[in-house]
């Protein structure tokens, strides 16, 4: 079996992985990324670049190189009920460089992130390379066995980090068990042909939703549904889905048959979850690997890159001078708990009500979610929440 040595392991190429990655690489930590795929070009990954990433891309001096990639700008998020438009979020008062959301492709964002890790000789990015298996002595994770093209491959670490996502193996095999609630959506991911005179904002009827994300010459469409109705839809069958998607949004009405069968569409079970211990000696969970959080609002890469940028503000320097410890790895956890719990029971309780079992009537007689009637009748709700979106409850700025 071949063998590597390092300081640090990140296992999970992801926004937590590569940023954790990077940033230690410029304190002068030698560590290494394993990432399972070949590359970081898949779809139904979320898109959403919060001002806080934006701002730590200008802590670092990258930012102008940044905005070069191909991006689109959100400066609200403004909703569509019964044909009413409310807007939640309002991101233009932001005490930041770039006051708005950046809708960047996901692989773009992590190419650029691989681009600026390799500047640093310290800095090692394995793909095509997953983790087997934790390497545990004397009740301490000691680094992981992994399978590359090669065959097995042993990596030696002073601390491995799991930011290998909500199917963490690594928190899987570390025996840490997350505490789990249950969010009011599933989504279904799929794809039709894009126009340039399409309108198809957030629509929500019926408890089901829908979200577009332009991809240039085809939408990446989010069909929001009640949990554990999935089964159920598909003994419907696939004309009451493009139906379905059809009511919520009309210009789409010609394009629905793209959607030819089930393996089109990309069954995503929501999850809400953390970890009671993030760490156990070893070993550290950050990200999705800590915290799964429900797609409302996008801000699950946001908090994934925060979680990043506090582990390597507090383990990074310990690394340097060889005095890391256990502490340290609970430090972390201290720092990224209160936000995780704040951004989640938020998540859990806009999505309840966009979603309600029993709605009040408008006027019209649709049912509206009452927090849509708070926003319409205090405007300036969109602020606070623009707030809480974009920067976060306890943002973070590097520090070493």
């Amino acid at each position: 079996m071949r063998e590597l040595s390092t300081r640090c392991c990140v296992v999970g190429g992801g926004p937590a992985g590569m940023t954790l990655g990077l940033l230690l690489a410029r304190q002068g930590v030698d560590v290494v990324v394993l990432e399972k795929h070949a590359d970081f070009l898949r779809d139904f990954r979320g898109d959403t670049i919060h001002p806080s990433t934006q701002e730590l891309m200008y802590q670092l001096g990258w930012d102008e190189e940044f905005h070069r990639l191909p991006h689109a700008r959100v400066e609200r998020i403004t909703v569509e009920f019964q044909g009413r438009p409310v807007t939640f979020a309002d991101f233009r008062r932001l005490p930041v460089h770039h006051p708005y959301v950046a809708f960047m492709p996901q692989w773009d964002f992590l190419d650029f992130l691989a681009a600026k890790g390799r500047e640093f000789p310290s800095f090692r990015l394995l793909m095509s390379t997953p983790m087997t298996e934790l390497v545990v002595a004397d009740g301490r994770v000691t680094g992981v066995l992994a399978e590359d093209a090669d065959g097995a491959l042993r990596v030696d670490a002073d601390l491995v980090v799991a930011a290998d996502g909500r199917h963490s193996s690594c928190r899987e095999q570390a025996r840490l068990v997350p505490e789990s609630a249950q969010p009011p959506m599933d989504v279904l991911w799929l794809r039709v042909s894009r126009r340039p005179t399409d309108s198809v904002p957030f629509f929500n009827a019926g408890g089901r939703g829908l979200v577009a994300i332009d991809r240039g010459d085809y939408w990446q469409l989010a069909y929001l549904i009640r949990p554990g109705t999935f089964d159920d839809l598909r003994r419907e069958g696939l004309t009451a889905l493009q139906e379905g998607i059809t009511a919520l949004a009309p210009d789409l009405a010609d394009r629905v048959e793209e959607i030819a069968d089930w393996d089109h569409v990309h069954h995503l079970a929501v999850r809400v979850d953390r970890l009671r211990r993030w760490h156990r000696p070893g070993l550290l969970c950050i990200g999705d690997s800590a915290h799964a959080m429900s797609p409302a609002g996008g801000v699950g890469i946001n908090l994934a890159v925060q979680d990043a940028v506090a582990a390597a503000n507090i383990v990074g320097p310990r690394l340097v001078s060889d005095t890391l410890s256990e502490s340290d790895l609970a430090g972390v956890q201290a720092r990224r708990m209160w936000p995780t719990r704040v951004t989640q029971t938020l998540q859990i309780a806009i999505g309840r009500r966009l979603f309600p079992r029993r709605a009040p009537r408008d006027g019209d007689g649709a049912r509206v979610p009452s927090f849509v009637r708070l926003f319409r009748w205090f405007p300036q709700l969109s602020r606070v929440t623009g707030r809480l979106i974009g920067i976060g409850v306890r943002p973070e700025r590097v520090r070493t």
